[in-house]
């Protein structure tokens, strides 16, 4: 197991911030990640259990666990904690360190900021998609860990509805790409 990956989500994921992940010649700078605790969290994918679509949390951790959402966007975890036990830390953003422009390529129009700020930018700009589940993880753990000077900041997580007032969100604060916070828009009833 890779060193970053060991451990409970909600310790990793702090963690994980200011570490470089590299994908397809392209590097970002992780500056926001969401942290997801597997039976013990009812926002988790793999609250309910293990199926197809979430099998690789339960796997080994140091992986991607890529998933398809609103029909149209990746998303990406790294699986953390001891193999069986699901934990995972959602990549909601990051700052392009390297492969700029083959970054810009893949995300056409977007401005340098935006480029991986939010989870499906973020898979965007690295080509990640769900071929990429289960992948070992090229994360530059070195100097993983936010700067000393760098200050971290924590509150709920972005879009969900169960779980959503855990503060398990971590981001550098004052990073300029950091995402906005939304919460989850309410359900409409049909006929109303």
């Amino acid at each position: 197991m890779p060193a970053w990956a060991e451990g409970d989500p909600l310790d990793v994921a702090p963690r994980l911030l200011g570490a470089v992940l590299t994908h397809a010649g392209v590097s970002v700078r992780l500056t926001e990640v969401e942290a997801y605790r597997g039976p013990d969290d009812p926002g988790s994918h793999a609250f309910r259990g293990p199926t197809p679509r979430n099998a690789t949390m339960f796997g080994p951790p140091g992986r991607l666990y890529v998933y398809f959402v609103y029909g149209m966007h990746h998303c990406a975890n790294l699986v953390t904690g001891p193999e069986g036990d699901p934990g995972a830390v959602l990549l909601r953003a990051g700052e392009v360190v390297g492969g700029i422009e083959l970054a810009r390529e893949r995300r056409p129009g977007s401005s340098d900021r935006d480029l991986a700020r939010g989870p499906a930018r973020l898979c965007r700009a690295l080509a990640v998609d769900g071929s990429h589940d289960g992948e070992v993880v090229d994360l530059v753990a070195g100097e993983c860990g936010p700067d000393r000077a760098a200050a971290v900041s924590t509150g709920p997580r972005v879009g969900l509805r169960l779980a959503a007032d855990r503060p398990w969100r971590f981001w550098l604060t004052g990073d300029d790409t950091v995402s906005a916070y939304r919460p989850a828009a309410p359900r409409r009833r049909a006929g109303r």
